[in-house]
C-alpha cells in the first residue's frame, strides 16, 4: 500500500511536468541538436508519426527532470523507516545531491560524451559516405547518453545512502574494487547505446572517478559518525 501511495505520489507530477513541458519541446529539440553542429547538417524523418514520437520522448524526458526532486522526496519518504531517526534530518541534503549528481551527469552527457561520439562514429564513414540520420534515431541517441550520464553520477549518493543505513563502509569498497571495476564496465556497455570500445570507456571512466569518490565520502561518513558518537558518550 505504502509503495502503491507513492508510485501514485511520483506519478501525479510527472505527468503535469509532462504537460508543462510540451509546448517547449521545439525549443528543447534545437537545444538537443546542438551536440549536432558541424557533424550532422540536417536530421530526416521517415514516417509521419515520427516526429511527434520524438516530441513525446523530448517531452517525457524534460518532464522527468523538472518532477525529479519530487519523486526522490518520495523515494526517501518509502526508504525513511529503514533510517534511524538521526538520519531523517539529511532529507534536504539527499534531495539536493542527488538532484545535483543527477544534472551534473546529464551536463557530462550532453557537453563531452555526445558531442565525441557523434565525431568518432560518423567520422568513421569518412568523405566517401554521406550521414542519412533520422531524427528518432538521433534523439533516441542523445537522450540515452545524456540519461545514462545522469544516472552513473548517482553512485556517491547511493554509497552514502548505503553507508547512511550501515550496508556498506569505505573497507568493505576497497576489497571490493576489482569487482567493482568490472561492473562498472558491464553497466557502462548497457548505458551505453553504442558498441564501441571507446564510448563504453569514455562512461566508464567517471564512473571509476565517483567510485573513488565514494569510498572517500563513506570514509568521511564513517568518521563523522564515530565522532559523533563519541561526543554523546562524552555527554552522558
Amino acid at each position: 500500500d505504502e509503495l502503491r501511495r507513492r508510485v501514485i505520489y511520483c506519478l501525479v507530477p510527472f505527468v503535469i511536468a509532462i504537460v508543462f513541458s510540451a509546448p517547449f519541446t521545439k525549443t528543447f529539440l534545437a537545444f538537443l541538436r546542438i551536440p549536432a553542429a558541424g557533424v550532422i547538417k540536417e536530421l530526416a524523418f521517415f514516417s509521419p508519426q515520427e516526429v511527434a514520437v520524438v516530441y513525446m520522448k523530448i517531452a517525457i524526458f524534460s518532464g522527468l527532470i523538472l518532477s525529479l526532486p519530487v519523486i526522490l522526496y518520495q523515494i526517501w519518504g518509502f526508504i525513511s523507516p529503514a533510517v534511524g531517526e538521526k538520519q531523517k534530518k539529511y532529507i534536504t541534503s539527499f534531495i539536493f545531491w542527488a538532484f545535483f549528481a543527477f544534472m551534473c551527469g546529464c551536463a557530462f552527457g550532453y557537453l563531452l560524451l555526445v558531442p565525441f561520439s557523434l565525431k568518432f562514429l560518423i567520422g568513421l564513414a569518412g568523405k566517401e559516405l554521406t550521414p542519412v540520420i533520422a531524427l528518432s534515431q538521433y534523439i533516441g541517441f542523445v537522450l540515452a547518453l545524456i540519461a545514462g550520464c545522469g544516472i552513473a553520477f548517482e553512485l556517491p549518493v547511493v554509497v552514502w545512502l548505503l553507508a547512511r543505513l550501515g550496508i556498506v563502509n569505505s573497507k568493505f569498497l576497497r576489497k571490493k574494487r576489482r569487482y567493482a571495476i568490472a561492473i562498472i564496465f558491464i553497466a557502462a556497455a548497457v548505458i551505453t547505446p553504442t558498441t564501441d570500445p571507446i564510448n563504453m570507456t569514455l562512461m566508464a571512466l567517471p564512473m571509476l572517478v565517483l567510485y573513488e569518490l565514494s569510498i572517500w565520502i563513506c570514509h568521511w561518513n564513517q568518521k563523522g559518525t564515530n565522532t559523533h558518537e563519541l561526543e554523546t558518550n562524552r555527554n552522558e
